[in-house]
């Protein structure tokens, strides 16, 4: 199996990036699959009932989210029912969507889990713990596996990473928007990256206008944090699994697109 996972789609710019390029992207890299972390697609934070359907229209396959999941209440019916974007699985059991889903593809059955991390993020449950529920329920399902730590320390990404090697295809980061030049395979077959990066404006603080950002953090008035436009961005990982869903190989993917 071959997939792309794309990092946090960051506002307008990010979401249209994708939506115009999914379908040239499973050509050109001859993709099984496209998953994307959608929790930013929104202006900045959570992502909208249409935005959803839109990006399944386009091609995307599965999407994972994070922090921001629930930022906006109505996508919450959606997380109840749709078998193709899952929440955190360490997330309270009654909260709003599913830990782990199976997504078919031309090459197989690939199994998408969501993590939080827990250093310098809200609490939440243990990630190890929820992994093996989700690999539980999972045993004899899937072709291929891949987990989304959804964190800001790259130790605590590490950790889970090191943690399942061997026991899924791919580990990879989101939700601090810039791309780790750590990309691997492990010893025991698992696809490696701290943080594949955002789909969105790169002229900007992590997604959002520079002088509004800087503004607030040196003078402390608060103010809206815009997304910023200039210098749209793609950035994920492409990684290549076997018959046993071991990764072969992992490379860091980055596409400039054309300002508007």
């Amino acid at each position: 199996m071959r997939f792309l996972f794309l990092g946090d789609v960051v506002g307008k710019p990010g979401y249209s990036a994708v939506l115009s390029n999914v379908e040239e992207l499973k050509d050109e890299h001859r993709l099984d699959a496209v998953i994307i972390n959608a929790e930013n697609a929104a202006d900045g934070a959570g992502l909208m009932p249409r935005q959803y359907r839109r990006l399944l229209e386009a091609g995307v396959d599965a999407m994972t989210m994070g922090d921001h999941i629930y930022r906006r209440a109505e996508i919450i019916p959606v997380l109840q029912k749709s078998d193709r974007i899952v929440k955190p699985a360490n997330y309270p059991a009654d909260a709003a969507g599913k830990p782990w889903i199976i997504v078919p593809t031309p090459a197989g059955r690939l199994g998408v889990i969501s993590l939080m991390g827990r250093v310098f993020m809200r609490p939440v449950d243990c990630p190890f713990a929820a992994v093996e529920r989700g690999l539980e329920a999972m045993t004899d399902r899937t072709d291929a596996i891949l987990v989304d730590v959804h964190a800001e320390a790259t130790s605590d990404k590490q950790v889970i990473a090191r943690y399942l090697d061997g026991r899924v295809t791919a580990v990879l980061g989101t939700h601090t928007h810039v791309p780790t030049a750590d990309a691997h395979v492990m010893p025991g077959g698992t696809a490696m990256q701290c943080d594949v990066g955002m789909c969105g404006p790169y002229q900007s603080v992590i997604g959002r206008d520079i002088q509004r950002v800087t503004k607030t953090t040196t003078i402390f008035e608060p103010c809206h944090f815009h997304v910023a436009t200039k210098d749209v961005r793609l950035c994920g990982a492409i990684v290549e699994s076997d018959a046993d869903g071991k990764a072969i190989s992992i490379e860091r993917f980055e596409k400039a697109i054309a300002d508007e």
